[in-house]
């Protein structure tokens, strides 16, 4: 109840529009990107708290330390060891398989800046837990933030990613030149191996 008023009053008085299609109504990997400024985390929660996602987000262990480790919990905060990418895959989907239901909130694009490649675990947590994928977004050149179309991924990688590039072809992020092209590394090994064939 205090977390939906909290957003209300956020979104009465902030610059952005929150535009969003209807709150997915089971769990799902909900993606946040562009991830290109520490903001987006707010209008992350605001987005969860005025629409009554329970969500659950992952963090750098460092954001878990001290005084900040109860504070980063409540709020739906998991830590992760970046250097074992493998071992936060398998942590979220044990939790999963155990009963726990929440909104996994997962910034593919890593860090705040230019990258190669969006990160794959979404799409390993997705296709070993059967959740969908609800693709979430922050558009500077529009002022506007929400949640877009709830997919359920086929496996086929590279049709996958070619939905979700497509809805996030026009989305700026709130600092476009940080900006990472909807891209996993995945797809252009499977490019390699085909020409590799010819």
């Amino acid at each position: 109840m205090l977390r939906r008023l909290l957003a209300r009053l956020f979104w009465a008085f902030s610059r952005w529009t929150l535009r969003s299609e209807p709150a997915p109504t089971r769990p799902t990997i909900l993606i946040g990107a562009p991830h290109t400024s520490n903001w987006d985390f707010v209008l992350m929660l605001g987005i969860a708290w005025r629409l009554g996602i329970e969500m659950r987000w992952l963090g750098k262990k460092s954001l878990f330390r001290g005084w900040r480790d109860p504070v980063m919990t409540k709020i739906g905060g998991i830590p992760v060891d970046r250097d074992d990418p493998a071992r936060v895959v398998a942590d979220v989907v044990r939790r999963i398989r155990a009963g726990e239901v929440f909104s996994l909130v997962v910034t593919p694009d890593g860090t705040r800046g230019a990258n190669p490649y969006w990160k794959s675990g979404f799409y390993r947590i997705a296709h070993e837990t059967g959740m969908p994928v609800t693709l979430g977004y922050v558009d500077r050149t529009t002022m506007t933030t929400g949640l877009g179309p709830t997919l359920d991924l086929t496996g086929d990688v590279a049709a996958d990613m070619d939905r979700i590039r497509a809805f996030y072809a026009d989305k700026a992020g709130l600092r476009p030149e940080l900006r990472t092209q909807p891209r996993l590394r995945a797809e252009d090994a499977v490019v390699a191996d085909d020409s590799s064939l010819s």
